[in-house]
């Protein structure tokens, strides 16, 4: 079986911390908690350096600093109320899975960011990988409604993965 998520490594740090691995686990959970079979799904990760991500974050978003991750989802998935959960993508099959979207996480800051919260970078990044399936899933934290049932949503998939809740 195809692994659900294609990993590209820009930055050959994030082998070390077995990337593909940690993202295949942290998507697999992900849409297995919001009821989808993983099999009819296919993503794209790329592990990357600041400089990469602060482009991308200039070009997508207008913002020319680095950030920990950035996602793009395939179609707009979002909910038609804030805190309304989206309405969820249709699998594709084994053999020809719907695609989601990309997710580009940024070495240096999510780094930075395990440090500063005295956490293991492993939990952290899967917190982000979590957080990116479920933006490419149609959650979003733009108001306050949806940033409560993304925030519940993440604490209750990374507890599954034996992963403190990063919001308590």
């Amino acid at each position: 079986m195809e692994p659900l998520v294609d990993t590209v490594y820009e930055d050959p740090r994030w082998q070390d911390l077995n990337l593909a691995t940690l993202a295949d686990a942290a998507a697999q959970a992900t849409l297995t908690a919001v009821g989808l079979d993983p099999q009819g799904f296919t993503l794209c990760l790329m592990g990357c350096d600041d400089a990469r991500i602060a482009e991308l974050n200039a070009a997508f978003r207008a913002k020319g600093q680095a950030t920990n991750v950035l996602s793009w989802p395939s179609e707009d998935r979002a909910a038609e109320v804030p805190g309304g959960v989206p309405e969820l993508p249709e699998p594709g099959t084994a053999d020809d899975p719907e695609e989601l979207g990309d997710i580009a996480i940024a070495w240096e800051t999510c780094a930075r960011e395990a440090a500063e919260q005295g956490k293991p970078q492993v939990a952290h990044v899967t917190h982000l990988i979590v957080h990116g399936v479920l933006h490419l899933l149609g959650y979003d934290h733009v108001d306050d409604a949806d940033a409560e049932l993304m925030e519940t949503t993440e604490a209750g998939i990374l507890a599954g993965l034996g992963i403190a809740d990063p919001y308590a």
